[in-house]
């Protein structure tokens, strides 16, 4: 039996060269068969009409903790349905999903239940690994993270994790001028896992260091991370200039235009370059919903935030404790608040994305022969369809 076929039509495809007026699109199966201006002969397809709308590859979120009123540190299937069921209506089609810092168990507990939520997840974003955010961060640098388990690199137990997960870590975020964490990285880049600078109060040189030792990216770009500063009267270049001054280390923004303005995301763009760029939500639970109240973490020890000002604060509101941001705001606030074409947008949200997590030759753009993960918004990027793998999950 032959692999069932989808045709798109009328539609304005957004590519990384450009956009393709008129185009048509060829799903077979699970997978992206041809693209082209003008139509394509297929006389057994179900036709989908775009009706002059923009057709782009999905969204791709490396960084994000929850939503719909769930997180994935609230231990349950479900939660992780939830969220990546809530996402895929923004057109988010792929995911990491991401811890907090927290005990040991509860991270190899939430690894568990990631490996049966991938075999459920049927409707939503697809997972493609986990990121473990934390527990070995600066405390000065926290943030939103709970003090309580704030710790240095432990050797026995971040192999001890690795070892557990088998391949579901992806990625794994840590602030690198504490003691063990080049060791660290160098142990997780040798298990093919991503090891990003993150809640760090280094200077410069500890952003040098880690890039040799495996470090390539920048967790959360200007957030919980030093920028120049003064130490007995001496100048200091922070976290933040040691990762500009390295061309090849990639970042990625919070780009609700709260976590940084506009100014900030211009200059990110402009000193890194959007290749060197992913958007991010890092959205708590709150995302896709109305709460004014919200709990970050577990809803079993979890820390509880206010949702205020279109951003999760700590009730002190002493610090942020999260975006409620979903990956069509991002898109749309590049193009309002940092002057970047649709096309560069899209391309922070897909093909940069997927290209930082190694995942860029079956997802990231609207190219013959990788996977189906479509979506098609209008000119406000308002999602009217998100397909994943040749499946629609919402219209």
């Amino acid at each position: 039996m032959s692999a069932p076929k989808i045709k798109i039509i009328n539609a304005r495809a957004i590519t990384p060269h450009g956009i393709v007026e008129n185009a048509s699109m060829l799903i077979t199966g699970d997978k992206i068969t041809d693209i082209r201006e003008g139509d394509i002969d297929s006389p057994n397809a179900k036709i989908i009409d775009a009706e002059g709308k923009y057709v782009s590859p999905g969204f791709i979120d490396i960084h994000i903790h929850g939503g719909g009123g769930s997180d994935f540190m609230d231990g349950t299937v479900a939660a992780f349905l939830t969220i990546a069921d809530t996402h895929a209506r923004y057109g988010t089609t792929a995911m990491f999903p991401t811890t907090l810092t927290a005990e040991k168990e509860d991270l190899l507990n939430t690894l568990d239940i990631y490996q049966e939520a991938l075999k459920q997840n049927k409707q939503g974003a697809q997972f493609m690994g986990m990121h473990i955010e934390g527990p070995y961060f600066a405390m000065e640098q926290r943030g939103a993270q709970d003090p309580r388990y704030i710790r240095n690199p432990d050797e026995a137990e971040y192999k001890e994790i690795i070892a557990h997960a088998g391949n579901s870590i992806a990625r794994w975020s840590a602030a690198p001028e504490l003691e063990g964490a080049l060791a660290f990285g160098r142990y997780a880049k040798s298990k093919g896992i991503l090891p990003s600078v993150a809640h760090t109060d280094g200077v410069a040189e500890d952003v040098m260091k880690a890039f040799e030792n495996g470090y390539s990216l920048a967790t959360h770009f200007y957030s919980a991370m030093s920028g120049v500063m003064r130490r007995n009267g001496f100048r200091y270049a922070g976290v933040v200039e040691g990762v500009y001054l390295i061309d090849e280390m990639d970042v990625e923004i919070i780009a609700d235009g709260i976590h940084l303005p506009a100014p900030l995301l211009k200059l990110v763009c402009k000193i890194k370059g959007i290749d060197r760029v992913a958007l991010i939500t890092d959205a708590m639970r709150a995302a896709g919903t109305t709460e004014n109240e919200s709990i970050l973490g577990s809803q079993k020890n979890g820390v509880k935030v206010i949702i205020e000002d279109g951003v999760a604060k700590l009730p002190d509101r002493s610090a942020f404790a999260g975006s409620i941001a979903t990956a069509d705001k991002l898109v749309r606030n590049m193009i309002k608040l940092a002057g970047s074409s649709l096309v560069d947008a899209v391309k922070m949200m897909t093909i940069v994305p997927a290209r930082i997590m190694n995942i860029d030759q079956q997802k990231g753009s609207l190219i013959a022969g990788k996977d189906a993960d479509i979506i098609i918004f209008d000119e406000n990027i308002n999602i009217q369809m998100t397909m994943v793998k040749g499946k629609v999950v919402y219209m």
